[in-house]
């Protein structure tokens, strides 16, 4: 028989909040054990958040992004065909790091466009999965090491989220910067990953597991389980059997080790609903759609993170749906939309609670899309666009390089898949500085880091962000 560590058992066995409506049913479905951290002041000074959008199934994000000069717009046109977007009807970006170029967003992207020219918005250009720098000719020749499985919607949503390119890694970039950074959080009972859309790879560190919490619920425990109703006697009766079982002595380690699991998520369950119940109650209107409640979420979390003593939190939002292969011009303009209000309402709250500058929202997705038509969407491809928004990010610049979008780009290969010329350790570096993290202990969190930024250059591995 095979023996297990006890970090092995609590690796395998731990859990967040029990979510389910039966004991039962949340013991077979463990997840991460660590409670959370909120709070009830609006000024921290001390504090900073990650918040992850994940735009799930690879978003066309050079239709999201598109150039606007004579010359490029009409390579654009060549490359896409029937899916490019009119020039008249793109947004124009204040730019002010691009002499001779000029770019403009989606039409969906009203309040990303307002964003951007007020200096609260950035994007990142051309960025991808890389374990070295890869032109066409290394490419076509296989003179340098390409990541695992291309194109592929699993290997490389797994890349994006671990920054691990040449296997497939079980423990993810978020995580490991968790991991690093925990002791900033004073309570050793507080998780510093929180998720919105359940166990993801992204938040798994080798000590840190994720809190899984409700778009709009919160926290959801037990079904009846701490019933105050005096008429609710079954639920009484059964609270107080399943808390005496929760709080026994047991002597077995094993046995100790998992209902330290269950402990650990009751009082995380109690914890969070408690601060969640004491926070502001938020003026910002949201609108009523999984995203833009996913996001009211975290800003009802972010403004409760003080009564839990925490200073750093890392938050997860999936968004599925963005593998157009049909339909992409209707279908992309719909969920771009939906992203535009969320950031916008998000970006609302936080200056309502006077933490924009403290809460760095960044997008990713596991690829780009192909530039060709497929007659009437695009295909899996590789590099791509993302956004950044925060009160950190430096104003009315672009970063990365935006890549030339014609037929005959010396970056297409594949006739349109853009070859990426960031790596996403470089934009992923950024952001793991930003909230703490010293250049030294960089290849902790991404270990192919030294391919592409030097630790030790004291420069910023992109510059996006102020810090």
């Amino acid at each position: 028989m095979k023996k297990f560590s006890r970090r092995q058992f609590i690796g395998q066995a731990s859990c967040a909040a029990i979510g389910s409506t039966s004991l039962i049913n949340a013991l077979l479905h463990l997840k991460g054990i660590n409670a959370l951290a909120l709070s009830n002041s609006m000024l921290d000074p001390e504090y900073k958040a990650l918040v992850c959008l994940n735009f799930s199934g690879g978003n066309d994000a050079f239709n999201m992004l598109v150039p606007m000069g004579t010359k490029e717009y009409n390579d654009y046109q060549a490359s896409r065909a029937n899916l490019a977007i009119a020039k008249n009807e793109l947004l124009a970006l204040q730019v002010g790091n691009t002499p001779g170029r000029t770019f403009g967003v989606h039409p969906s992207l009203v309040e990303v466009q307002k964003l951007y020219n007020d200096g609260k918005l950035t994007f990142v250009s051309n960025v991808g999965t890389l374990l070295e720098p890869v032109n066409q000719n290394a490419f076509y020749d296989g003179s340098v090491r390409l990541p695992l499985g291309l194109l592929s919607h699993s290997d490389q949503s797994q890349q994006w989220q671990t920054s691990i390119a040449d296997e497939r890694a079980t423990v993810g970039w978020g995580g490991r910067l968790a991991d690093l950074i925990r002791d900033l959080n004073p309570s050793d009972k507080i998780s510093m990953n929180l998720s919105l859309a359940g166990t993801n790879l992204y938040q798994i560190g080798n000590e840190t597991i994720e809190f899984a919490i409700d778009p709009y619920q919160g926290s959801i425990g037990i079904e009846g389980y701490g019933s105050d109703n005096m008429y609710d006697q079954f639920n009484i009766i059964r609270g107080k059997a399943l808390d005496s079982l929760i709080d026994h002595s047991y002597q077995d380690a094993f046995q100790k080790t998992y209902i330290d699991v269950i402990k650990n998520s009751r009082d995380g369950h109690r914890l969070f609903s408690d601060a969640l119940e004491k926070a502001p109650t938020l003026q910002t209107q949201f609108t009523d759609n999984y995203i833009s409640n996913s996001f009211k979420m975290v800003a009802q979390t972010i403004s409760a993170h003080e009564q839990l003593g925490v200073k750093r939190q890392i938050f997860f939002i999936d968004y599925p749906g963005w593998d157009h292969h049909d339909e992409v011009i209707q279908n992309q303009g719909q969920m771009l939309q939906i992203v535009d209000n969320a950031l916008s309402e998000f970006h609302q709250a936080l200056e309502e609670l006077q933490l924009f500058s403290q809460v760095t929202t960044f997008t990713m997705s596991e690829f780009g899309r192909s530039l060709t038509s497929n007659g009437n969407g695009s295909d899996h491809a590789w590099g791509g666009n993302v956004m950044v928004m925060g009160g950190n990010v430096v104003a009315k610049k672009m970063f990365g390089q935006y890549p030339l979008l014609g037929p005959k780009s010396p970056l297409n290969v594949y006739d349109g898949v853009i070859i990426p010329t960031t790596s996403v350790d470089q934009y992923f570096a950024e952001l793991a500085l930003w909230m703490g993290v010293t250049p030294s202990d960089l290849p902790y969190v991404l270990p192919n880091i030294g391919n592409f930024y030097d630790t030790q250059s004291g420069k910023k591995p992109l510059g996006f962000l102020n810090f």
